[in-house]
């Protein structure tokens, strides 16, 4: 059958003017240890490690683009992330908010096929929180990416958004991809996933 944006695979009943597809809350965080999408195919020990999708999106739309093929190789881990695709600000809103749909359809179909899938929440500037929260769940595992936001620009917007995220959704735990902003009060008890040419680094200073 003809792929039409997915929905030849599965329609879902949505939030919001956007019908966002909804994702259950996520209570436990079963991994420790997370790689990139782009290493899942490589990795020879997937248990006890998740998946993260915080690359650029060309590295990924192929799970948006043939979800069933991918699904085996995500069945593996122990959990996923939802895929991030990017809301930058410069986009204009109608692209925002498909990715935000891209991100749930597929986090959605993932979670359907027996995968535990942690929600990504992302935004851009104030006007996307109108749709960004949009088929979020509240008291949930979550998880945020800081790559990106260090300029100060960029990072007022992230901590705004950071702040609303938190009013609306009443996170249980949040997993923080990227460099820490120690900065921030708002950030303490995040669980920092240090960015993987960090953790080459460290092995090539003999770190372990």
């Amino acid at each position: 059958m003809l792929n039409f944006e997915n929905l030849d695979k599965a329609v879902y009943s949505g939030a919001g003017a956007y019908d966002i597809p909804e994702l259950p809350p996520v209570t436990d965080v079963p991994s420790a240890e997370w790689i990139s999408f782009n290493f899942a195919k490589s990795c020879n020990a997937p248990e006890g490690k998740g998946v993260h999708f915080f690359v650029d999106d060309y590295q990924f739309v192929r799970v948006w683009n043939s979800p069933d093929k991918y699904i085996p190789l995500l069945k593996r881990f122990a959990a996923v992330l939802a895929p991030d695709f990017s809301t930058y600000t410069d986009m204009p809103r109608a692209m925002q908010i498909y990715n935000h749909y891209r991100k749930h359809w597929v986090a959605r179909y993932l979670t359907d096929s027996g995968i535990t899938v942690i929600p990504t929440i992302s935004w851009s500037t104030p006007d996307s929180y109108e749709w960004c929260f949009e088929g979020e769940p509240r008291n949930s595992v979550v998880a945020i990416s800081t790559v990106g936001c260090m300029r100060r620009d960029a990072l007022e917007l992230f901590l705004m958004g950071f702040d609303e995220m938190k009013r609306r959704l009443s996170p249980a735990l949040i997993i923080c991809y990227g460099a820490e902003i120690e900065a921030s009060v708002t950030l303490k008890g995040c669980v920092n996933i240090p960015p993987y040419y960090k953790k080459i680094k460290e092995r090539c200073n003999g770190n372990n």
